[in-house]
């Protein structure tokens, strides 16, 4: 047997990609969990505009580190694959309606059930990894998918009335790992990212045009401040998803819906704290069974990663 592989078969290098890809998982979902804030720094757009902003200003970004890297040659190849393509199609289909929803929910004071949607995303994306690829859950993340179900059902009951806002960002981003999961196989985080933004930047950049054509463009109207902001909003959507899509590519989905957690907890604590949205008893109620849920996924994962490194050595 060789020196860096154990009765289990988990070799050295797979438990480094592993610690790895937990670390870009943890500082995407880091990433997008202090979002919020940025928003409220440029509302005087709309999410219109904001979305269609991130997308043409994401694309010059992904296309820069494209030349930094030197890694046009595999996206060329990638664009040459039909079915990867037709994939990521989908999965910019899917991000664009998750920003657009997120957008508007933060803007029009509806972060709370925002923040909701992201904590069903580890529910939606167990669930896809269960019956979609297969894969197995430990006890302690059943036991911890049981209490995320229940804080679901018991913040339901509290809003009176279908979160549609919460059911369209947790399915449309749990789908959008499945897809990035599967297209991981055959590109890298880079080039599947400027893959969805290429497919999505005619459509963005009509939409900016047709903006400003009808004077309701903020991004050279509203001061130098306001338009750097916006621009900085392609460093902050490629970034995450980069680190995303590479964490998806080294982790189990299972695992990656359990990391969505650290998300909402950060957009839990800016809509309640800076933003003043209202957090009545029935609500915390329904959120405190999800954080009995955040804290045995990260015993499980302490553990997990005590037993890797264990087997690594």
């Amino acid at each position: 047997m060789s020196r860096t592989e154990t009765t289990t078969g988990i070799t050295r290098p797979q438990a480094s990609e592993h610690n790895k890809g937990l670390v870009q998982g943890l500082s995407a979902y880091g990433l997008w969990g202090l979002l919020p804030l940025y928003f409220v720094a440029i509302s005087i757009a709309s999410p219109v505009e904001i979305v269609a902003n991130r997308i043409v200003w994401s694309i010059v970004f992904c296309a820069l580190l494209l030349t930094l890297t030197r890694a046009w040659p595999q996206f060329i190849a990638l664009a040459k694959d039909r079915g990867a393509v037709a994939k990521l199609a989908l999965a910019a289909f899917l991000i664009a309606i998750n920003w657009l929803t997120y957008t508007f929910a933060v803007l029009n004071g509806q972060a709370v059930e925002a923040s909701l949607g992201y904590f069903m995303n580890p529910l939606i994306s167990a669930a896809l990894g269960v019956l979609v690829l297969k894969e197995r859950l430990t006890r302690l993340q059943w036991t911890a998918m049981g209490f995320g179900l229940g804080s679901v059902v018991v913040l339901f009951i509290a809003y009176g009335k279908i979160p549609f806002i919460a059911l369209a960002l947790g399915f449309s981003f749990g789908l959008y790992g499945l897809i990035k999961n599967r297209v991981g196989r055959t590109a890298t985080a880079l080039t599947s990212l400027t893959m969805e933004t290429a497919l999505l930047a005619l459509p963005a950049a009509a939409v900016m045009a047709w903006l400003m054509a009808r004077g309701e463009s903020t991004v050279f109207t509203a001061g130098p401040l306001h338009l750097w902001l916006m621009i900085a909003g392609g460093v902050l959507t490629a970034v995450p998803l980069l680190l995303f899509g590479a964490s998806a590519r080294r982790l189990p989905l299972s695992l990656v819906g359990a990391l969505q957690f650290i998300a909402p907890i950060l957009q839990f604590a800016i809509a309640v704290i800076v933003l003043g949205e209202p957090m009545p008893p029935e609500r915390l109620a329904g959120f405190s069974l999800v954080w009995v849920a955040v804290i045995l996924v990260c015993v499980d994962l302490a553990r997990q990663s005590r037993r890797r490194a264990t087997l690594a050595a």
